[in-house]
């Protein structure tokens, strides 16, 4: 559950880093996912990875993390995916954004300057205490692993 100060954030601090640099952005209203953009060029061949920075740092506010996401239209029409799919950024990362593609296509993609290459989903979390405990809490399904629902 976010914290307070977390709720009441209503703008995300962007540092462009870079002079090509693009501060994060919805296409539509209700899109949940924020583009982020390349400053920089790269040709990633089949079955290979790039890191391809963005030139811009953010400032989560505390109880927000941010899931870099690859873009779908990325996926299906060129096979391009994130390594690390989702990337996570912790709300303490100051750091430029930076996203780790990767051709799973049969030909060479090439990532221009200004390309949207990825997505920022902005989400809460909880980051409890842990405890070790001896026995779990029951629960109807109890350890009811993969399909333990059925196909149908």
């Amino acid at each position: 559950m976010p914290t307070p100060e977390a709720s009441a954030a209503t703008v995300l601090q962007v540092q462009l880093l870079h002079p090509d640099a693009v501060a994060p952005s919805r296409a539509r209203a209700g899109d949940a996912g924020h583009d982020l953009r390349a400053v920089a060029g790269a040709t990633i061949p089949p079955d290979a990875h790039a890191v391809i920075p963005t030139g811009i740092a953010i400032a989560l506010p505390p109880g927000i993390a941010g899931l870099v996401t690859p873009r779908s239209g990325l996926a299906a029409e060129h096979g391009i995916t994130l390594v690390n799919t989702p990337g996570l950024i912790d709300p303490d990362y100051r750091g430029e954004i930076k996203v780790i593609l990767r051709n799973e296509g049969a030909r060479r993609f090439t990532v221009e300057p200004g390309d949207r290459i990825a997505q920022l989903l902005l989400v809460p979390f909880w980051a409890p205490e842990i405890e070790v405990v001896r026995v779990l809490t029951g629960t109807e399904r109890g350890d009811a692993g993969f399909g333990s629902s059925g196909r149908r």
